[in-house]
């Protein structure tokens, strides 16, 4: 059995031996924002040709494979915008605790060169997808401007349930999906208009470890988690029913 120590470990190699410009959970909101980067998808056959002439060979090793998913990771962010190098955090553990489907890891997604391409594409396509998503539930869950201290407080407990939720239901609360929560928390609170290292300072308060992988937190520590955020940021007990 994986033991959480192993898990935590090649996390952290996944997000970490690529450039750290180009590690997704590092990007700030502005970068990955869908309403502040344009993408209009028309050129797969172009794109995916690029990608499958850089398809290593059968036997190639781990590290050539790695270096494929690097250079195709800086080849999407130099050609559509930094948020492309989230393309391949996938699901589980050989993803890095993410949320694409049509990648797994580089040791099971690369083989023939037409069929990784296409995987290649798919993956970029759903983690917009995700993006735009993401985009849409901050404009619904974000305070409205002037709200009084208390309903900020309702609203900012609220988004955050709501946002771990999301998370926790489309990683299956897999190895590492905490990292994607905590990324996912931060660029809510970004979205507000709250400064990058204050966002990401009052979720490392708010979640301080309390999420495991293989995991599924039961409702009232999702709760107390949300409720500690909205606090924390407000200085006031969120008060409505949800």
């Amino acid at each position: 059995m994986i033991t959480q120590l192993s898990c935590r470990a090649r996390v952290w190699r996944s997000t970490t031996a690529i450039n750290y410009e180009l590690a997704p959970a590092l990007l700030p909101w502005s970068a990955v924002d869908p309403d502040l980067i344009a993408f209009i998808w028309d050129e797969g056959d172009e794109i995916t040709t690029v990608i499958a002439s850089m398809v290593p060979p059968d036997d190639a090793g781990w590290e050539e494979k790695h270096r494929f998913t690097t250079k195709v990771t800086a080849l999407l962010a130099a050609r559509y915008g930094r948020w492309a190098c989230g393309w391949h955090w996938a699901v589980g553990e050989g993803g890095g605790g993410g949320v694409v489907t049509h990648w797994c890891c580089d040791s099971h997604s690369i083989g023939r060169p037409d069929v990784t391409a296409a995987n290649v594409v798919a993956s970029l396509l759903e983690w917009r997808d995700w993006l735009e998503e993401l985009a849409d539930r901050f404009e619904q869950l974000a305070p409205p401007d002037g709200t009084a201290t208390e309903d900020r407080s309702w609203h900012l407990e609220r988004a955050a349930t709501r946002l771990v939720t999301v998370v926790m239901d489309r990683t299956g609360a897999e190895c590492g999906w905490y990292g994607l929560c905590h990324t996912v928390l931060t660029w809510f609170l970004s979205s507000t208009g709250m400064g990058a290292v204050e966002a990401k300072d009052a979720v490392d308060t708010a979640i301080g470890g309390r999420f495991k992988s293989w995991t599924m937190p039961p409702r009232t520590l999702i709760d107390a988690v949300g409720e500690d955020l909205a606090v924390d940021l407000t200085g006031v007990q969120p008060y409505r029913e949800r």
